[in-house]
């Protein structure tokens, strides 16, 4: 199958090349998918997206115009897509459910770590020559109550990570996950964000959780609150945690995701002028943590994702099963 692979990178490239093993015909486009850009798929059936490229109506109809007939995304949430409009147009779409939980479990440990003890800021003064501890007081986490929002294979893996630490583990979610019992203790969402003086947020972007965390449940919280997102930017109204952050309802806030990243994130923009006024005002403020959506980010995982994405193409050609995007599955006939 010839396969147009949309907003790569050379660890993409070099991942999937390993994985393709020549089966696919792969050309590689570093620039995003858009209804722009889908003319540049012409002549191949199908293409290969990233969590930034915009799958909207628009797009996924010249897709279909040009002659792709499926849809692989490299990431596990589907939000980009216009699933809808993909069923229109018979196109199938296939998913990366699940690569290294681990990468991202560990990554929001990571920050969690990084804004307590406040290691970005240490290892700037050290190297100024500045060694006093004034302002960089943390807390231990022993005994801290921390609530995960989504236990799906990555909440289960951080929560474990944290009941480690000697931590008491809240959980919400509609699906209770059985793997959790005795380390995590079900609640319904107010009373998770009541309760908790740590929130790491591990679920998808959906209708129903788009603004999840808005000045409502900003309000719920305990003052100096710790905030941490790795899943979609667009859980968090920012405006509303900016606004808390300045009132000190929010004590942290840590981000490897933001709601109008796809023009910042994954590109080098160290000579410009960054214009998203919102973003440059969380770069302010000294308790907020902000890295480039790169939590999946590991050895492991670009493997595990680039070897999934490789098996859904094949299964397309061959009629296998598949890791299909929900609504957007192959027709079953039937005899």
């Amino acid at each position: 199958m010839r396969v147009a692979i949309f907003s790569i990178k050379r660890y993409d490239r070099s991942a999937l090349a390993s994985a393709n093993q020549a089966r696919h015909d792969l050309t590689f486009f570093e620039t995003r998918l858009t209804a722009d850009t889908a003319g540049l798929a012409a002549g191949h059936g199908a293409v290969c997206a990233f969590v930034n490229d915009v799958l909207d109506r628009e797009c996924v109809a010249r897709l279909a115009e040009v002659g792709v007939r499926h849809i692989a995304l490299r990431s596990a949430g589907f939000n980009h897509l216009d699933r809808a409009a993909a069923a229109e147009h018979g196109l199938t779409a296939s998913r990366v459910p699940a690569y290294s939980p681990h990468a991202v479990a560990e990554h929001a440990v990571g920050m969690i770590l990084a804004l307590n003890r406040q290691y970005h800021r240490a290892f700037n003064r050290v190297r100024e020559g500045n060694f006093a501890l004034d302002g960089l007081l943390g807390f231990d986490l022993a005994g801290k109550t921390v609530g995960v929002v989504g236990t799906g294979t990555i909440g289960a893996v951080f929560s474990r990570i944290m009941a480690g630490f000697g931590c008491t583990v809240l959980a919400s979610d509609p699906a209770w996950n059985d793997e959790l019992a005795g380390v995590a203790q079900y609640v319904d969402l107010p009373e998770l964000l009541e309760s908790s003086d740590i929130i790491s947020l591990h679920c998808p972007l959906t209708p129903e959780t788009h603004h999840l965390i808005d000045a409502s449940a900003l309000g719920r919280m305990r003052p100096g609150v710790m905030l941490i997102n790795t899943s979609r930017g667009a859980l968090v109204d920012t405006a509303a945690a900016i606004a808390a952050l300045k009132s000190g309802r929010l004590g942290y806030l840590g981000l490897d995701v933001y709601e109008e990243e796809a023009d910042l994130f994954f590109e080098d923009l160290s000579n410009q002028v960054i214009q998203d006024d919102v973003f440059s005002r969380l770069l302010t403020f000294p308790n907020v943590l902000i890295t480039g959506h790169q939590g999946f980010f590991t050895r492991e995982a670009l493997d595990s994702i680039a070897e999934t994405t490789i098996s859904n193409l094949t299964a397309v050609e061959t009629g296998e099963a598949a890791a299909w995007v929900p609504g957007v599955e192959p027709q079953k006939t039937t005899a």
